[in-house]
């Protein structure tokens, strides 16, 4: 019974070098393949718009917008069509997945350094299925892919209000 329970003495205070070798090349690949993707270096993989292009999947509602910062925390949705206002979001309102994606793409923006004068474009298609594009980036946003609560949080700034 007791030597049973005998306690090895295990040295926290060092990893065996091959783990950490293996977990450094597994970051490295990641960010090789993340960039080889975003870059277009990897021919043949099809473009979100070219796979809904083939399954015959057409844009059924498109609204190009602009995300003002406003001086009181505030941020107001322009259309950049026509001008009109097609939302706002109050400070520390319950949308903070809309604050948080926005703030992602300008983050991008801020990197690339492209103004926030260039349109977003949200885009509600025949699938039902809602996305997100910076075209200045290239990013490409599948909302549905957070929820149906969140993708409500952008549905509602298209000019139908339709229920995608």
């Amino acid at each position: 019974g007791a030597a049973a329970m005998q306690h090895r003495e295990i040295d926290s205070g060092r990893f065996p070098p091959g783990v950490l070798y293996g977990a450094g090349a597994m970051i490295a690949a990641a960010l090789i393949a993340t960039t080889a993707v975003r870059s277009g270096a990897i021919a043949g993989l099809p473009t979100a718009s070219q796979s809904r292009a083939a399954a015959n999947v057409r844009a059924v509602e498109t609204r190009s917008l602009r995300f003002d910062d406003l001086p009181t925390g505030a941020v107001r949705v322009v259309d950049t069509g026509d001008g009109s206002i097609a939302g706002g979001i109050a400070p520390g309102a319950l949308n903070g997945f809309v604050r948080g994606v926005m703030r992602g793409l300008a983050r991008d923006r801020h990197l690339g350094h492209i103004g926030p004068d260039a349109p977003f474009v949200l885009t509600r298609w025949s699938d039902g299925a809602l996305t997100l594009d910076d075209p200045s980036t290239r990013r490409h946003i599948e909302l549905g892919s957070f929820g149906p609560t969140n993708r409500a949080a952008f549905r509602v700034l298209l000019k139908s209000g339709v229920k995608a």
